[in-house]
C-alpha cells in the first residue's frame, strides 16, 4: 500500500529520555510513535536521550507502528549532532522542527543524504515565517524525502502572540492553507496537539475539527487521547458502506467508462470513486494492523 494511504490517525509524542514510556509505547494502539529529542527533553539529558531513541528504534518491537525521531532544530547546540546520529538509526522518519522555508527542507534533506532510502523527512509547521511559503515548502516533496507536515499550533501561537482557545480561531486560516499545500503536493498532514488531556470531550471536539479540515490524523501528548483520536479518524460503518456501494456501482458493466453515475439517488463522480477506494484500503490496513499488534477492536 502506498505510504500516503497508510493509517496515520494518531501520533503520540514521547520523551526519548523516558525508558518506561518507550517500553509502554510498544503496546499502545497509536499508529505513530514520535520519540522526542526537542521540547520534551531537558538540555542536560539531550545527548543521552538521543542515544536512547536510536537504541529504541534498533531494538524494535513496535509492530506496525511508524517510529519517528524528532530532532532539535538546526540552529540549536544539539541539532547537528542529532542529525548525524539519527540519519542511520533506521527510524521511519526524521521530524524536523520550526521549518520556515524551502531552504530548511533542502538543508535537512542534504543532512540525511546517507540515510536509508526509506527514511522519510517530516516537517513541523509552527513558525510565522513559513505561513506565506507553505506551498513552496510542500513542493520540495517532489525532489526531497519530505512526505508529511505536522502542525505545531502551540509554537505558532507563541510567535503570533495569539490566544489558543478551544475554537483555535486565530489559526484556522493557517490550518486551511497547510492542508491545501499538503494535498497539492500529495503529502500527508497531521493536526497539532490538544493540550487538554484530562477532558476527553474537549479533545474529541478538537479532533473532530481536524477531521473537518481534512487532516489525516492528530498528534497527541497522552496515551488517553489515542482511543478517541483513532475513533474520530477511522472510517465509520456508514462511510464504509457508502464506499463499498460506490465501488460496486462503478464496477457494473453498464457503468463502464462513465465519469459520473447515480448511486443511492445521488450523483457520484470518479473523484468520489478515488475517495472510496482509499477509504476501503485504509480501513482494511487498520484492521490488519490491529490483528497483527494484538489490539482489540
Amino acid at each position: 500500500m502506498p505510504s500516503f494511504d497508510r493509517p496515520r490517525r494518531s501520533a503520540l509524542y514521547l520523551p526519548a529520555s523516558n525508558p518506561k514510556a518507550i517500553a509502554k509505547a510498544r503496546t499502545l494502539p497509536a499508529d505513530i510513535i514520535i520519540l522526542d529529542l526537542e521540547d520534551a527533553v531537558a538540555p542536560d539529558v539531550k545527548a543521552s536521550a538521543r542515544d536512547a531513541a536510536i537504541a529504541a528504534v534498533r531494538e524494535g518491537g513496535f509492530g506496525n507502528r511508524e517510529v519517528v525521531i524528532r530532532v532539535n532544530g538546526r540552529d540549536t547546540a544539539w541539532g547537528a549532532d542529532d542529525l548525524a546520529a539519527v540519519a542511520h538509526s533506521g527510524a521511519d522518519a526524521i521530524l524536523v522542527p520550526k521549518v520556515s522555508g524551502p531552504a530548511d527542507i533542502d538543508f535537512y534533506n542534504a543532512a540525511l543524504k546517507d540515510a536509508p532510502e526509506n527514511t522519510a523527512l517530516w516537517a513541523m509547521i509552527e513558525t510565522c515565517a513559513c505561513v506565506s511559503q507553505l506551498d513552496a515548502i510542500a513542493a520540495r516533496a517532489d525532489s526531497t524525502r519530505l512526505s508529511l507536515f505536522i502542525m505545531g499550533v502551540n509554537d505558532l501561537a507563541k510567535e503570533m502572540r495569539a490566544r489558543l482557545t478551544a475554537e483555535r480561531t486565530p489559526f484556522l486560516p493557517v490550518l486551511t492553507l497547510a492542508v491545501c499545500a499538503a494535498r497539492a503536493h500529495n503529502i500527508a498532514i497531521l493536526d497539532g496537539v490538544c493540550n487538554e488531556f484530562r477532558d476527553i470531550d474537549v479533545f474529541k471536539a478538537e479532533a473532530d475539527q481536524g477531521l473537518l479540515f481534512g487532516f489525516d490524523g492528530k498528534t497527541l501528548i497522552h496515551p488517553d487521547q489515542i482511543a478517541p483520536c483513532n475513533d474520530v479518524f477511522s472510517p465509520s460503518a456508514d462511510e464504509l458502506a457508502w464506499a463499498h456501494g460506490l465501488v460496486a456501482a462503478f464496477a457494473l458493466p453498464e457503468n463502464a467508462g462513465k465519469g459520473a453515475i447515480r448511486v443511492d439517488g445521488k450523483m457520484a463522480e470518479l473523484l468520489h470513486l478515488g475517495q472510496a477506494t482509499r477509504m476501503i484500503a485504509v480501513a482494511a490496513q487498520i484492521a490488519r494492523n490491529d490483528r497483527t499488534d494484538g489490539i482489540a477492536s
